[in-house]
């Protein structure tokens, strides 16, 4: 399985040793040892290549199964020999505006830690090397590993959701920024533009809530006390992870309630521009129909309109239509219509 294995080491007393090259002989190496476990790591590993891991480390059907076919909800389950979590990291691409959720599932048992991801954005190298450097947190075994992946996840979604926000700031900004009428074509253009990326982040920040929320239970779980393959005394670690998904998971909410808000605003104000273009298309309608009321008056070819015959009525007409179209458009701009 050299394919899909992206490492595989014995850690005894906090130091990382050099084992079989047979991941079930350093597992057996690892426990017969008894103050050594082994750590897995695995990347989207098919059916066949897990099984000869299920059937070394004696995984559940159920959890391998939920570790093959991915696609789960962050939880928490616990077995006869071992302990499942799922844990979905977040990352976010400024460019296009886009959360992205890949799957990381963690196996610890008597002696074994084994990871299987899915997607690109889940690698465990970096934690791995921080854990290498700091024996003193290795040497409480499998559980270290648990809480080192679990704390790294947790601090990225802050990192995301930091991201977001300074984003969310700009599109707030353009909400937000005053055009003059000048503008006024251009605005409309970019009305639905702006909306558009309202709504994107909507969905982004309901796929980044999929990842966060669902994870507050595992994290209380593993905070407290009497959950099985769990050292007793790393519940002030899986304290401070929760405090931290905490913080995340407020963060998101703000999130959506500023989302929530800015939509709001904008179509607020997409109404009232709407308003505004109404009532300007009103205010000349109302001019243009004064003179096309006393052009159609005339229009009609009455023979008794003395009017007719006076050498003074063409300029007359015109003059009243002008003064009547002038006094509506005053009126209009000082209701400010126009």
């Amino acid at each position: 399985m050299p394919r899909v294995i992206v490492d595989c080491a014995i850690y005894r007393n906090g130091r990382r040793t050099e084992g079989p090259e047979d991941f079930s002989d350093a597992l057996d190496e690892a426990r017969a040892s008894g103050d050594a476990f082994l750590w897995i790591g695995l990347h989207e590993p098919s059916e066949k290549e897990f099984s000869l891991v299920t059937s070394e480390f004696g995984l559940h059907p159920l959890a391998v199964e939920d570790a093959l076919t991915a696609h789960q909800r962050p939880k928490l389950e616990v077995y006869d020999d071992s302990l499942f979590v799922v844990l979905k990291p977040a990352s976010y691409e400024a460019e296009t505006d886009t959360v992205t959720t890949d799957e990381l599932m963690v196996f610890i048992g008597d002696s074994f830690v084994v990871t299987v991801r899915h997607g690109e954005g889940a690698a465990l190298s970096a934690v791995r090397n921080r854990l290498e450097s700091e024996p003193e947190i290795l040497r409480r075994g499998p559980t270290a590993v648990l809480y080192a992946v679990s704390d790294a996840v947790v601090d990225h979604y802050i990192e995301v959701a930091d991201e977001l926000q300074m984003d969310l700031e700009e599109v707030e900004a353009e909400v937000f920024t005053p055009t003059s009428d000048s503008r006024a074509s251009e605005r409309a253009s970019n009305a639905q533009t702006t909306a558009a990326r309202i709504y994107n982040f909507k969905r982004q920040v309901l796929e980044f809530r999929r990842a966060t929320g669902p994870l507050a239970t595992p994290m209380q779980k593993l905070a407290g006390a009497g959950v099985p393959f769990v050292d007793a005394k790393s519940q002030p670690f899986f304290r401070d992870v929760n405090d931290h998904l905490t913080h995340a998971n407020e963060m998101v909410e703000g999130l959506d309630r500023l989302l929530t808000d800015i939509l709001s605003a904008h179509l607020a104000q997409m109404g009232v521009r709407q308003n505004d273009d109404m009532r300007k298309i009103s205010a000349w309608a109302a001019m243009a129909a004064v003179p096309t009321m006393v052009a159609g008056i005339y229009g009609m070819n009455f023979e008794h309109m003395p009017e007719l015959h006076w050498i003074w009525s063409y300029p007359t007409v015109i003059a009243l239509m002008l003064a009547i179209v002038v006094g509506l458009h005053r009126q209009f701009k000082r209701r400010g219509w126009l």
